[in-house]
């Protein structure tokens, strides 16, 4: 019964603050955002990509594009310096505002304002049978920031030690959420937007 209910209070919070959200910023700024980015790089603006949610099962993960567009570009992890993001792109990705379309996903259910971050397919495949835990982080459903990224674990994990820290958070958040854990992320995300994320390329 108590799962249920922190589980009925979650969806609330998710659904009030992305109410709030489209609202207040998205119902203006994706309209700037997408013609900014369609006067600067040939393409749509929109990028839709199909990650891993609850359960395992798959959705379509909106993100506004951040890199020059290739139809049939394969998956590679975003690296420091990399050619491939554009100007508006890599202020966009700094800030953590590439990722503010993901409010729909919320209001969808696909996603929770707050959870374990979802991961590419490719790169979940590289890790679900061989890393510890890994695919228990899609117990709950994925968020659009997590401890994990407010606390700096964020960006390319070309090294697996990397990856390792952000399933600990992960376990760790699912272990100990509540609405207040979920506030304080919240507000950790956005101080980390402001001051610039160092790990964001």
């Amino acid at each position: 019964m108590k799962r249920i209910l922190q589980g009925i209070k979650k969806r609330g919070f998710d659904i009030l603050v992305s109410s709030i959200v489209m609202l207040s910023i998205l119902i203006w700024l994706i309209p700037i955002v997408a013609l900014l980015i369609k006067l600067t790089s040939p393409g749509p603006a929109m990028f839709i990509q199909s990650r891993t949610g609850r359960n395992g099962r798959v959705f379509p993960c909106l993100k506004f594009r951040t890199m020059t567009y290739d139809r049939d570009a394969q998956f590679q992890q975003a690296t420091r310096n990399d050619l491939r993001v554009t100007r508006i792109g890599r202020f966009l990705r700094k800030t953590n505002l590439d990722e503010m379309p993901q409010f729909l996903n919320v209001l969808a259910g696909h996603m929770s304002v707050v959870g374990p971050r979802p991961h590419p397919i490719p790169l979940d495949a590289k890790h679900w049978h061989t890393l510890p835990g890994y695919k228990e982080r899609y117990s709950v459903r994925p968020g659009i920031t997590g401890l994990a990224q407010s606390r700096g674990a964020r960006g390319e994990t070309d090294e697996l030690y990397k990856m390792r820290i952000r399933v600990r958070y992960d376990h760790l958040y699912i272990r100990r959420q509540s609405i207040r854990l979920d506030a304080r992320i919240c507000l950790w995300t956005v101080q980390a937007a402001i001051g610039g994320n160092k790990n964001a390329w």
